[in-house]
Order: structure tokens, then sequence, then C-alpha cells
């Protein structure tokens, strides 16, 4: 949800704070145990927004990230808020590739072929988070300072380090659903063709058709790194009488 939400929310706060809080409250009686993410980034990694990131955070007095981008905490600090009463944890998740494996795509995923990812995974208790708003967001912001050093360190090591490793290979269990799934697939497109007799012409066609759906897909996956997200405000500075006064 927060992939296409979290611009409209920096945007439309004050519109939307209502229907968010509706939204988290509904979660309290869900009738199944749930795993809501949020990508506090509000925006997909590029280059070019990692370049404003730095400027941003050069100009606002703040560390200049190398690896990450720096978080738009109104839409995190209103969920630690909304869920703290029934929500036991927070998993903070940090993917990393390392610079000798292949990046994952969609394409190398149809043709089946593996690749190796570490995932870095801290569990920190509802409970233990801070209390006011400020200190939420502030809390965010230096768990993106620690994540953007632990990034730098596996791009220099290969590694999360001296972090607790578990290997995950392929499982047993998922071994048989995709030979299933492949089973089930092969014999339906079997019975498709003996009742529907292709000729090779149409063979032909549904596999150009096919290639055009990929190459598609990839098309659209590059056009989603969207350059037109919402650029970070600076804060105007505020006095200490103004700070005391106003609330954060």
């Amino acid at each position: 949800m927060w992939f296409s939400g979290y611009i409209i929310l920096e945007r439309c706060w004050t519109k939307d704070e209502h229907t968010l809080k509706a939204g988290f409250q509904d979660l309290k009686d869900f009738p199944r145990p749930f795993w809501l993410a949020l990508f506090p980034e509000g925006t997909r990694f590029t280059q070019a927004k990692l370049e404003a990131a730095q400027d941003y955070a050069a100009s606002a007095g703040l560390p200049v990230p190398k690896n990450v981008l720096i978080p738009r905490t109104k839409g995190f600090v209103m969920a630690v808020h909304q869920l703290r009463s029934f929500v036991p944890a927070i998993y903070n998740i940090t993917v990393a590739i390392p610079k000798a494996e292949p990046t994952p795509t969609m394409l190398r995923m149809l043709r089946g072929r593996s690749s190796v990812v570490h995932v870095h995974i801290e569990r920190h208790l509802m409970q233990d988070l801070p209390e006011t708003g400020s200190d939420i967001s502030q809390w965010c912001k230096d768990v993106f300072v620690e994540k953007d050093a632990l990034l730098e360190q596996h791009l220099t090591i290969g590694s999360f380090a001296d972090k607790e490793f578990h290997e995950s290979g392929r499982t047993k269990k998922s071994l048989v659903v995709v030979l299933t799934l492949s089973c089930l697939i092969f014999y339906g497109a079997v019975k498709l063709f003996e009742r529907f007799p292709f000729s090779w012409k149409e063979a032909a066609f549904c596999l150009v058709f096919f290639v055009i759906v990929v190459i598609l897909m990839q098309i659209l996956i590059l056009a989603s790194q969207s350059e037109c997200s919402m650029p970070l405000v600076k804060e105007p500075k505020r006095d200490r009488l103004q700070q005391s006064l106003l609330p954060k």
C-alpha cells in the first residue's frame, strides 16, 4: 500500500489523516495475523534520488547518506501510534545483493535462474519505541543512518560482517510446489491443444506474443523508477520560543 500511497500521504496529510487512522484501527479486529509493510523512503531508489537526498542532508545539517534515501516519517509515526496497542514488534529489514552476484531481474526469474540475496533483520519490540511523535520520527531516522552504515559495510566486504548467518536455500516444500504447478500447467496446455489444435503459424504467433509481453513487463519495471516524486523540503528554523509554543 505504501508504494503508491506514501507520496499522497506527504502532500495531503490533513485530508488523509482521518482515513489512515481508521484504516489502522480496522486492523485491530483483523481475523488473521498480518504483516504491514512500510517503506518510509516513499519512492524507489535511484541514483538521481540519492543525489537529491544527499544535497538535502548537506543543506539541513543531517548525516549524508550513501546507500539509502532520507525517510519521510509521518506515516511511520502514525502507524506506531495507532498500532502500538496490538502489534508486538517492528522488523527492520535490509536487503543487499553481493557485488559478485548478478542482480535479480524479471527475465532471470522467467529463465529459472537463481539469485543470491542477503537479508539482514532486526526485531524491535513496539513497547521499546519512544512515546512522542518527534522521538519516534528521530528513531526512524537513526535506524536509516545505521542501515546506511550497514549497507556500506556490505558493499566493502560483501556480507553483514559478524552478524548471525543463516543459509536459506531451496526447500523440499518449494520444490514440490513448483513441480506440482508445472505438471498442472503442462497438463492444461496439452488438453488445450487437444481441444483447440493450433497451426504452426498460430503457435508462432503465441510465442511472439509471449516474448512481447515479457519485454513490455521489463520496460514497465524500468519506467516505474520515476524521478518525479515529491522532493524533500527543508523545514524553516524556529527559535526557542516558537519551539516551546508550537506543537511538533
